[in-house]
């Protein structure tokens, strides 16, 4: 169940084309919507680095008075409770910080911005999130035009790539949780690689081919595995379907199956391990964000919070400025 979406903003109309999803989806889960607009004190060098006040009261007020006025208009198109907030520090470790504070069951933000402070751009800040953040990332893809918060976004049909391991199984439930909300289909995807055999021929000379028994084999397990989560999610009443596919490229496929079906959502895990390769970005679940053409919903393994609290990273506790306090004050 959606309860609590954070939506991160950089002050730009670009990242405000995760709005309408986020908005929509708040419409109909009654999900609070919170709004986090990251600012970064203003600072100049003059030997040691120091903050400059009177510039950063101004790009403060500015900032605040933009997600007040946002805010504002939000509330005229929707009764979901919208929770605006203005934390202070680094962008990444901040809205991750915002992320657990709000319980955060989604964080649906665009794939790049163009703020004055920063780019939402993987490799940066949506990299940051995806890999750190305690929930779910959806990733939108912004356009010229003008931003429309009426707007119903389609998510009719969400492709979730598999690769025939328990992990990338995980992604499963948050996939139907945004779906289950406009009763979207399922359509279930695995790629198989095929498996190269090396040999040497009558002179000695190396030569490669494919096992087409084994690669037949492969492709019937594969397909009954998907045609097994496809009757699972039937017998739950949910619209499913299902293909397997030999691709030497999975990134690839899963685009183009996407771009085939008409998807609205592609929905993956970053750490699934199997049939196809590491779905880590950087790789295929990095190719899949850059190339798609629809909104791309990334889940990240569990064992990564785990992995990260052993190796003892803190942060530290933060000053936030709420949109429409009076007070300013800045911590170094």
């Amino acid at each position: 169940m959606i309860r609590s979406i954070l939506v991160p903003l950089d002050g730009s109309p670009f990242a405000e084309h995760a709005l309408p999803l986020a908005l929509s989806l708040a419409r109909r889960t009654g999900a609070t919507l919170h709004l986090a607009q990251v600012h970064v004190p203003v600072l100049y060098v003059d030997g040691p680095m120091l903050l400059d006040d009177s510039l950063n009261r101004a790009s403060l007020e500015r900032e605040r008075a933009y997600l007040d006025a946002l805010t504002q208009r939000l509330r005229e198109q929707t009764k979901a409770p919208i929770h605006p907030v203005m934390p202070i520090g680094g962008i990444a470790d901040e809205l991750i910080e915002q992320a657990r504070l709000c319980a955060a069951d989604l964080i649906v933000m665009t794939t790049h911005g163009r703020g004055a402070l920063s780019r939402f751009w993987l490799g940066s800040v949506a990299d940051e999130l995806i890999r750190h953040a305690p929930a779910p990332v959806l990733l939108v893809r912004p356009h010229d035009g003008p931003v429309d918060l009426a707007a119903e976004p389609p998510l009719q049909r969400i492709l979730i790539p598999l690769d025939g391991s328990p992990v990338a199984e995980r992604v499963l439930a948050t996939a139907v949780a945004v779906g289950a909300v406009v009763q979207a289909e399922y359509h279930l995807f695995q790629a198989i690689p095929p498996v190269p055999v090396f040999g040497y021929d009558l002179d000695g000379y190396a030569v490669a081919g494919t096992d087409v028994a084994m690669l037949e084999q492969m492709e019937a397990d594969a397909l009954a595995y998907v045609e097994r989560i496809k009757e699972s999610l039937q017998v739950q009443g949910f619209r499913a379907s299902a293909r397997v596919v030999i691709h030497e490229q999975p990134a690839v496929a899963i685009l183009e199956e996407a771009k085939a079906c008409g998807c609205d959502l592609i929905a993956l895990e970053t750490h699934g391990r199997g049939g196809l390769p590491r779905l880590l970005l950087g790789s295929v679940a990095d190719k899949v964000v850059r190339g798609a053409g629809c909104a791309v919903l990334v889940h990240r393994d569990a064992c990564a919070d785990s992995a990260l609290a052993e190796q003892g990273h803190e942060r530290s506790t933060r000053r936030q400025v709420p949109s429409g306090s009076r007070g300013v004050g800045i911590l170094p």
